[in-house]
Protein backbone atom coordinates (compact mmCIF):
# COMPACT_ATOMS: atom_id res chain seq x y z
CA UNK A 1 0.00 0.00 0.00
CA UNK A 2 1.53 3.45 -0.98
CA UNK A 3 2.34 5.84 2.13
CA UNK A 4 -0.37 8.27 0.76
CA UNK A 5 -3.18 5.37 1.39
CA UNK A 6 -2.04 4.48 4.55
CA UNK A 7 -2.07 8.26 5.68
CA UNK A 8 -5.54 8.92 4.29
CA UNK A 9 -7.02 5.36 6.24
CA UNK A 10 -5.37 6.86 9.46
CA UNK A 11 -7.01 9.69 9.12
CA UNK A 12 -10.51 9.02 7.96
CA UNK A 13 -12.31 8.41 11.17
CA UNK A 14 -11.34 11.77 12.73
CA UNK A 15 -12.22 13.30 9.47
CA UNK A 16 -15.96 11.51 9.83
CA UNK A 17 -16.10 12.23 13.41
CA UNK A 18 -14.95 16.04 13.23
CA UNK A 19 -17.62 16.10 10.18
CA UNK A 20 -20.63 14.67 12.23
CA UNK A 21 -20.04 16.51 15.26
CA UNK A 22 -21.69 19.81 13.67
CA UNK A 23 -24.77 17.95 12.11
CA UNK A 24 -25.97 13.91 11.08
CA UNK A 25 -24.91 13.20 7.49
CA UNK A 26 -25.77 10.62 4.93
CA UNK A 27 -22.26 8.44 3.67
CA UNK A 28 -22.59 9.81 0.23
CA UNK A 29 -22.80 13.33 1.73
CA UNK A 30 -19.73 12.66 4.05
CA UNK A 31 -17.52 11.22 1.12
CA UNK A 32 -18.29 14.46 -1.15
CA UNK A 33 -16.91 16.64 1.63
CA UNK A 34 -14.10 14.63 2.90
CA UNK A 35 -13.18 14.15 -0.76
CA UNK A 36 -13.05 18.03 -1.83
CA UNK A 37 -10.34 17.78 0.57
CA UNK A 38 -8.53 14.95 1.01
CA UNK A 39 -9.02 12.08 -2.03
CA UNK A 40 -10.58 9.53 -1.80
CA UNK A 41 -13.06 6.36 -3.32
CA UNK A 42 -16.45 6.63 -2.69
CA UNK A 43 -15.96 2.88 -1.04
CA UNK A 44 -13.40 3.75 1.19
CA UNK A 45 -15.43 5.73 3.70
CA UNK A 46 -17.93 2.61 4.33
CA UNK A 47 -15.34 0.17 6.22
CA UNK A 48 -14.34 3.80 8.73
CA UNK A 49 -18.06 4.17 8.93
CA UNK A 50 -18.94 0.18 10.21
CA UNK A 51 -16.05 0.44 12.25
CA UNK A 52 -17.17 3.83 14.12
CA UNK A 53 -20.65 2.20 14.46
CA UNK A 54 -19.42 -0.84 15.79
CA UNK A 55 -17.50 1.05 18.42
CA UNK A 56 -20.22 3.23 19.64
CA UNK A 57 -18.46 5.90 18.42
CA UNK A 58 -21.47 6.66 16.01
CA UNK A 59 -25.01 5.45 15.36
CA UNK A 60 -27.20 5.24 12.33
CA UNK A 61 -30.84 6.09 11.54
CA UNK A 62 -33.27 5.56 7.90
CA UNK A 63 -34.67 8.74 6.93
CA UNK A 64 -37.29 9.16 4.14
CA UNK A 65 -35.86 10.68 0.87
CA UNK A 66 -37.15 12.65 -1.13
CA UNK A 67 -35.26 11.37 -4.42
CA UNK A 68 -35.64 7.95 -3.94
CA UNK A 69 -35.30 5.41 -1.32
CA UNK A 70 -34.30 6.18 2.75
CA UNK A 71 -31.23 6.97 3.40
CA UNK A 72 -28.79 5.54 6.18
CA UNK A 73 -27.82 8.77 8.66
CA UNK A 74 -24.76 8.85 10.74
CA UNK A 75 -25.03 10.54 13.97
CA UNK A 76 -22.05 10.96 16.33
CA UNK A 77 -22.77 9.57 19.90
CA UNK A 78 -21.39 10.91 23.47
CA UNK A 79 -19.01 8.08 23.29
CA UNK A 80 -17.69 9.44 19.99
CA UNK A 81 -17.90 13.49 20.93
CA UNK A 82 -15.50 12.11 23.61
CA UNK A 83 -13.17 10.03 21.56
CA UNK A 84 -13.01 12.55 18.96
CA UNK A 85 -11.79 15.33 21.03
CA UNK A 86 -9.63 12.65 21.96
CA UNK A 87 -8.19 11.73 18.53
CA UNK A 88 -7.98 16.25 18.13
CA UNK A 89 -5.57 16.27 21.21
CA UNK A 90 -3.65 13.41 20.16
CA UNK A 91 -3.26 14.70 16.02
CA UNK A 92 -2.09 18.10 17.44
CA UNK A 93 0.53 16.61 19.33
CA UNK A 94 1.46 14.40 16.70
CA UNK A 95 1.67 17.35 13.87
CA UNK A 96 3.48 19.43 16.48
CA UNK A 97 6.00 17.26 17.08
CA UNK A 98 6.61 16.12 13.70
CA UNK A 99 7.00 19.67 12.53
CA UNK A 100 9.64 20.23 15.72
CA UNK A 101 11.20 17.08 14.00
CA UNK A 102 11.18 19.14 10.79
CA UNK A 103 12.61 22.31 12.20
CA UNK A 104 15.65 20.50 14.08
CA UNK A 105 16.53 18.33 11.51
CA UNK A 106 16.44 21.26 8.86
CA UNK A 107 18.93 23.54 11.68
CA UNK A 108 21.11 20.60 11.65
CA UNK A 109 21.11 18.84 8.65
Amino acid sequence: MRPTAQFKKGVLDICVLYLLQYSDQYGYDLTQKVNKHIPITEGALYPSLRRLVKDGFCSTYLQESPNGPSRKYYHITNTGRVYLQDMLQEWDHFVTSFQDLREEADQHG
